[in-house]
Parts: structure tokens; C-alpha cells; sequence
């Protein structure tokens, strides 16, 4: 038998309890959540992506949930702004480790949560 310690070590980082595998099931069965969700994500992908365009950024287009964006040319951008945007309460998530140092993976949320984090990019890089 394993340990509950030797578990936690072999368990997937981001893995999700039976509960919310569950919940996750009966919500891709209501077909008007997921549409609501889908253009609620389209609508947060196209207000990140115009801040972005107007602030001479470059990002990688997504259908996903996200978007991966470059805030600058320093070998390490991507961490220099992300503390910043941390000290704003901002979180987003750098991928320095996947070999993308200056950029940053921006999970799209609802239209005030993406303003914030437009509104603090916009003071951090002084756009």
C-alpha cells in the first residue's frame, strides 16, 4: 500500500477531486452554461487582444482559455513583470520554464478582472 505522503508525491499537480470531475460532467451537459462560458471567453479573448494590439505586444493566438503575450525583450521579462503584476494582486503565470522567458500565459477571465490586469500591465511597461 502506498502512503498518503508517497500519493501526493505521484499526483498530478493540477489534478482534480472525483467532486469536481463530477461538477465538470453535469456542467458540460447544460448546453446554455457553455454557451454563455464560450462567448464570455471570446468576449475576454478579444478585449485582452485589442489591449494588446494597442499596446504593441505581440501574443500568440488561442482558442483556449488563454493567451501567452511577450512583455519585453530582457532575457527575463516575463518574471520581472509578473512580480510586478503580483505586487498589484495580479496573477498570472510566467513560462520561462517551457523556454519562453520574457512572455506570460494570461487566463482570461471576466471583462473587470481582464481591465485590472490591462490597467496594471498598461503602468508596468508605461504604455
Amino acid at each position: 500500500r502506498l502512503s498518503i505522503r508517497r500519493q501526493r508525491q505521484m499526483c498530478i499537480r493540477d489534478s482534480v477531486n472525483s467532486l469536481a470531475q463530477a461538477a465538470a460532467i453535469a456542467a458540460l451537459a447544460d448546453s446554455a452554461f457553455l454557451k454563455k462560458c464560450y462567448d464570455l471567453n471570446c468576449a475576454g479573448y478579444a478585449q485582452l487582444t485589442k489591449a494588446f494590439d494597442s499596446m504593441g505586444l505581440r501574443y500568440i493566438p488561442s482558442s483556449g482559455n488563454f493567451v501567452l503575450v511577450k512583455v519585453g525583450d530582457e532575457p527575463n521579462a516575463g518574471a520581472k513583470v509578473n512580480l510586478e503584476l503580483l505586487k498589484a494582486g495580479v496573477i498570472v503565470r510566467p513560462v520561462g520554464n517551457y523556454g519562453l522567458p520574457q512572455w506570460l500565459r494570461i487566463s482570461i477571465g471576466l471583462p473587470e478582472e481582464n481591465q485590472v490586469f490591462i490597467d496594471a500591465l498598461k503602468k508596468i511597461l508605461g504604455r
